[in-house]
């Protein structure tokens, strides 16, 4: 019996040559995207080319797949949000939904934006990263609130948030939550793991 393919889960991982020509424009989009430019920090695809992480479950619906993965490299790329906030409000979903993957690649990507190995193991186990800068801090508080069980946003709260972050950063900021809970949740569903090497919770002496 042949192995199950790295990183797999419940749903076929198919080499690019198995993919209908929907599935295969799909693909294009995703490893030919800004997600392929410049260092990659976790792999998008496995030697033999098959989709890692969430992007092969895409390629069961390609045209609805096809929106996700564009809203995706939206957040990733085309919003304002500073890298250190966008990778700790990823980390803050990561750590409500339990994901494995996300955890892990993120916590890579965190890294390279500037996220510490404290900060980064407080965001692990929802604890308080400690950050100084009033924008970070708030912008922390904000997704643990929104990725959170259903709690109240009442106008003290709102108004207590935009006064912080303004209007656009609440705005991309709750799309970032949406979009990496529905992630997380399609990672759990289809059971994909994640690589069983962990990032080290501290930085390597230079």
């Amino acid at each position: 019996m042949t192995a199950a393919p790295v990183h797999g889960g419940r749903l076929p991982r198919p080499t690019p040559d198995r993919l209908s020509p929907e599935q295969r424009a799909l693909y294009d989009e995703i490893t030919g995207g800004p997600r392929a430019d410049g260092p990659q920090l976790f792999a998008l695809t496995d030697t033999d080319g098959r989709l890692n992480g969430p992007f092969n479950a895409l390629l069961a619906s390609p045209r609805l797949g096809g929106a996700v993965q564009a809203l995706g490299a939206a957040i990733r790329f085309a919003a304002s949000l500073p890298p250190r906030v966008r990778e700790t409000a990823i980390l803050v979903v990561a750590a409500v939904w339990d994901s494995d993957f996300e955890r892990y690649a993120h916590e890579a990507v965190g890294r390279a934006a500037g996220l510490t190995g404290d900060e980064l193991r407080a965001l692990r186990e929802e604890g308080d990263p400690g950050f100084a800068d009033p924008f970070e801090r708030a912008a922390w508080q904000a997704a643990r609130t929104l990725a959170a069980p259903p709690r109240p946003l009442d106008d003290a709260w709102y108004a207590a948030a935009r006064a912080a972050l303004g209007e656009r950063a609440l705005f991309e900021l709750s799309t970032l939550v949406g979009y990496y809970a529905l992630l997380a949740l399609q990672l759990r569903l289809f059971a994909v793991p994640a690589p069983s090497a962990p990032v080290p919770d501290r930085e390597p002496a230079p």
